[in-house]
């Protein structure tokens, strides 16, 4: 069983930053994909940023230029750096496996809630 435990969210005020972390408890290379999406009260769970196996990042338009996905292979984590929030993130954030071993597999963490106060 492939855990996600995310950890890093919390209040802050419109402008503010805020990083996310994820520790996955298989290596990262072991994935095609790792992201991260967030569901806002009300609204559909989305994509926010993804990075795939060799790299390659994609962000929803809303948060390029503010949020950066990286990974670190060694600790197994993915992290995600908000910077300029707005109170429109305000959102539960999961982290987010997809092929693993390259099977359909896919796997969620808990969640972890971003609040910000404009």
């Amino acid at each position: 069983q492939v855990q996600l435990v995310e950890s890093g969210g919390g209040l802050v005020q419109a402008g503010g930053s805020l990083r996310l972390s994820c520790v996955i408890s298989r290596t990262l290379g072991s994935f095609d994909a790792l992201g991260w999406y967030r569901q806002a009260p009300g609204k559909l769970r989305e994509m926010v940023a993804t990075i795939s196996f060799d790299g390659n990042t994609n962000y929803e338009d809303s948060v390029k230029g503010r949020f950066t996905i990286s990974k670190d292979n060694v600790r197994t984590t993915v992290y995600l750096q908000m910077n300029s929030l707005k109170p429109e993130d305000t959102a539960v954030y999961y982290c987010n496996t997809k092929g693993y071993w390259g099977t359909a597999a896919e796997y969620w963490g808990q969640g972890t809630q971003v609040t910000v106060s404009s």
